[in-house]
């Protein structure tokens, strides 16, 4: 199965509970996103924005990039930005959102766990409402923590309040997926909680829109003695 780190953007057309099921696997990916011209907005995510802008650029990985508006952001803003998505069809849209803005951008068409990184580390990891899938040894979580440089900044955010009630009627289960107590579980030794805390969303209507507040959770791996 593969593992993906699929983050939502701020949302745009779409049904209300749309960005809440996830598909499982790269086919499904593709299928969920060609369903529609255009899933999320185009915007980069509030949350992002709130905590990045204004920060030194350095290198940073979007972990499930989508359609690529928090990539294309941050590249504009001088950040040398690696970007990954399972999504074929999702991917080619952030390509074409990129060549609009005149950035270049890494893109990766890989899950997480499969990623070739390379052992990179990065001053900013990113990951924006994620549908990654648990295991038992915690792969996805630790790779992302692994991911983030001495020094670096790992910026998670989820939605609050997911209507779990909702999620199992229709075959999902959320706790099979990364949320926030599992990653803020294992932020040890070597890493300062700088930002865990609930925030509202500003979103207007369309996919996503039912959920009125966010999670944050923003850590830094602390310098290696």
């Amino acid at each position: 199965m593969t593992n993906q780190p699929h983050g939502g953007h701020d949302h745009g057309p779409g049904s209300s509970h749309r960005a809440l099921v996830p598909p499982d696997g790269e086919e499904e990916w593709d299928e969920w996103y060609a369903a529609d011209e255009r899933i999320w907005s185009g915007r980069p995510n509030g949350a992002l924005v709130a905590e990045v802008d204004g920060v030194r650029p350095g290198r940073m990985l979007d972990v499930g990039c989508g359609e690529g508006a928090d990539a294309v952001w941050l590249a504009s803003r001088g950040w040398q930005v690696t970007a990954l998505d399972v999504s074929d069809v999702a991917l080619d849209r952030a390509r074409s959102a990129a060549a609009d803005a005149g950035v270049d951008v890494t893109w990766l068409h890989a899950g997480l766990i499969e990623a070739p990184l390379d052992g990179d580390r990065f001053d900013l990891v990113s990951l924006q409402y994620p549908a990654l899938r648990r295991t038992p040894e915690h792969d996805a979580e630790r790779a992302l923590l692994s991911a983030v440089a001495p020094g670096g900044t790992l910026l998670a955010v989820f939605h609050a309040d997911v209507d779990v009630e909702w999620a199992e009627a229709h075959g999902l289960d959320p706790d099979d997926y990364v949320g926030h107590d599992h990653l803020a579980a294992l932020l040890g030794e070597g890493w300062r909680v700088e930002k865990d805390e609930r925030r509202p969303r500003n979103i207007e209507g369309g996919s996503g829109a039912h959920h009125m507040e966010d999670v944050v959770l923003k850590a830094r791996r602390l310098p290696e003695p």
